[in-house]
């Protein structure tokens, strides 16, 4: 996109009562945003949704100096700028008809053929939310997954922090201008989030953490993701918005139960028993359910020097190290465990590099 495309682009979104929507509409008829500025009134009155206070507002050149000021604030500070047609912009948020025009990034982020899951949830984390989370995000890790969340507190910062520990692709889709970070305590992860990925918004420069920004950034964080999910939330909140969003588009959503007496597991387990998300008890759920294909879609997996096993895993690389090459259903016989368990600790297993799978539903050894 060049300087004189972009220029008109943002121009056209300080229009009143020019939003995503109308935007991609007016961009589908006329071709250019500059196009849509000379256009005669004529041709734009032809347009589902353009009456006559839009008319009347597209003649607004205050415009293009508002347009000027953000301009020069993207190049001195090496923004980046995704239009939504660009390869550069999320493949799956181009799919949803809210989506932002404009995407406004900084760091290293790299989405071309990649796999990428949301991890959000309360601000309030609790002790097994964060083990959870790191166990998660620990299995997930050679599939190489984007973790993406909001930089808030709570779930959000301890899901970039163990992505960045795992070496994984981290963004955080922040609720303002790239020129400031909110919350301000943030600041010192800064860098190296950028460094592991780095920052997604849809705001400009003068925008400020207001509260309705809030809600429409958590639709990028659902739209640009396979999968949505909830580690703990109580009975209201964000992270439920957020796996309301993903709904509406059609994605997969996750949530971690939780007992019924724990305040920051009410959301979760109501989003289960409404059956708006699925069950996640491990990384083996997740895996399954998006049927991401292990083998094919992943580099070698080596075994990991000083991997830690559960007693359950190690009982059962104990068995294989000692037998060879098993059926799932003997390793399950031999190992006193019923099936629905074992099938997951293979997995997870699998994950962490210590056996491999074998065509006939064999397993063995590393």
């Amino acid at each position: 996109m060049n300087e004189q495309d972009l220029f008109y682009l943002l121009a056209l979104q300080r229009i009143d009562g020019v939003g995503d929507i109308m935007a991609k509409k007016l961009l589908t008829h006329l071709g250019t945003a500059e196009a849509i500025f000379k256009a005669k009134s004529s041709q734009l009155a032809g347009i589902d949704g353009v009456g006559s206070v839009l008319l009347k507002n597209l003649k607004d050149q205050s415009v293009f100096d508002k347009a000027n000021l953000e301009l020069e604030y993207i190049k001195t500070n090496n923004i980046n700028v995704a239009h939504f047609q660009n390869e550069n912009y999320p493949e799956r948020l181009k799919h949803c008809i809210d989506g932002p025009l404009l995407l406004f990034t900084s760091g290293n982020i790299n989405l071309k053929n990649r796999r990428i899951i949301s991890i959000v949830g309360t601000r309030q984390i609790t002790s097994y939310g964060t083990e959870f989370c790191r166990k998660l995000i620990e299995d997930l890790a050679p599939l190489d997954p984007i973790i993406v969340s909001g930089f808030a507190y709570g779930v959000d910062i301890v899901a970039h922090q163990l992505a960045m520990e795992n070496n994984l692709q981290t963004i955080g889709v922040v609720a303002h201008g790239l020129n400031q970070i909110y919350p301000k305590t943030h600041k010192k992860y800064v860098a190296k989030v950028e460094q592991n990925g780095g920052f997604m918004t849809e705001f400009w420069s003068s925008s400020n953490p207001d509260k309705e920004n809030f809600v429409k950034r958590n639709r990028i964080v659902a739209g640009m993701s396979e999968a949505t999910i909830v580690i703990e939330s109580a009975d209201r909140g964000g992270s439920l918005i957020t796996a309301n969003i993903a709904n509406d588009y059609n994605r997969d959503v996750f949530a971690v139960p939780g007992r019924v007496t724990d305040k920051y597991s009410q959301g979760c387990n109501n989003l289960i028993k409404t059956q708006k998300a699925n069950v996640l008890t491990s990384a083996a759920d997740l895996v399954y359910i998006l049927n991401w294909d292990i083998e094919q879609k992943t580099k070698p997996v080596q075994k990991q020097l000083f991997v830690t096993l559960e007693d359950d895993e190690q009982k059962v690389y104990d068995y294989l190290l000692k037998t060879g090459k098993e059926l799932m259903d003997i390793i399950a016989l031999r190992c006193d465990f019923p099936i629905y368990k074992i099938s997951g600790m293979l997995l997870n297993m699998e994950l962490k590099g210590v056996i491999r799978p074998l065509p006939g539903k064999l397993f063995e050894a590393i």
